[in-house]
């Protein structure tokens, strides 16, 4: 029997789709489990004691990772659609990128703000510092230390700033949607931090010499 070419071409599209449709659910349980497997070891660090709660928190850590995707890659469709729609007039291009960036940006300001509350309900403030921690790999409390220990004459005041300003950046990173973006976020605001202390009489690269100094004689101690 012939088969005509239509039936092989319906055919091969057939395979076509399922194969994809298949490979969309393969990449999504994989998805799943990464970030499962992320919020797992967040709540890890916790210290809650009830399996059950320990759950639901592990569950709203990974939510919170599946919610952020949902919007970052409706936001990079659209994105992708105005490029194409307006390539040839520049002004109305970044007229409509600007406005799908805030709308973007007010999309996970009211996400962040229900997880928030989601974790508070759950777990002490200690604890949610805690997940807070995990979701921008501890860069917050690791460099608040280290300004402390780099300039030792830090003010109180200054302290309360530099604090602000790098809670300010982690609040930012937890909703960035890769580990180079979350960095940048602190990146930023380490430049304003840099800036202030300089602007308060600071020589950064002095206090940065003497520090290494201090590292270095306290290893040779340790040795």
């Amino acid at each position: 029997m012939r088969v005509s070419f239509l039936a092989l071409l319906l055919t091969f599209s057939s395979i076509a789709v399922s194969f994809a449709q298949n490979n969309a659910i393969e990449d999504k349980a994989a998805y799943q489990k990464v970030i499962t497997e992320r919020a797992d070891k967040i709540v890890a660090n916790l210290g809650v004691k009830d399996a059950g709660k320990a759950e639901k928190v592990r569950n709203v850590i990974r939510d919170q990772y599946s919610n952020l995707n949902d919007i970052y890659s409706a936001r990079d469709a659209k994105v992708a659609a105005i490029k194409d729609q307006q390539k040839d007039n520049k002004v109305e291009r970044d007229s409509a990128l600007a406005k799908q960036a805030r709308i973007t940006d007010a999309e996970l300001a009211k996400l962040h703000k229900k997880y928030i509350s989601k974790l508070s309900a759950q777990l002490t403030t200690e604890q949610v510092e805690g997940v807070k921690n995990g979701m921008t790999y501890n860069v917050m409390p690791n460099t608040y230390k280290a300004y402390q220990e780099e300039i030792l004459t830090l003010t109180e005041d200054q302290k309360k700033q530099i604090f602000t300003w790098l809670n300010e950046a982690r609040e930012r990173a937890m909703d960035a949607e890769s580990s180079d973006k979350k960095h940048a976020w602190f990146g930023k605001y380490k430049g304003r931090i840099n800036n202030y202390l300089s602007a308060a009489g600071y020589d950064l690269k002095k206090e940065g010499v003497e520090w290494e100094k201090r590292r270095k004689a306290k290893a040779a101690e340790a040795n």
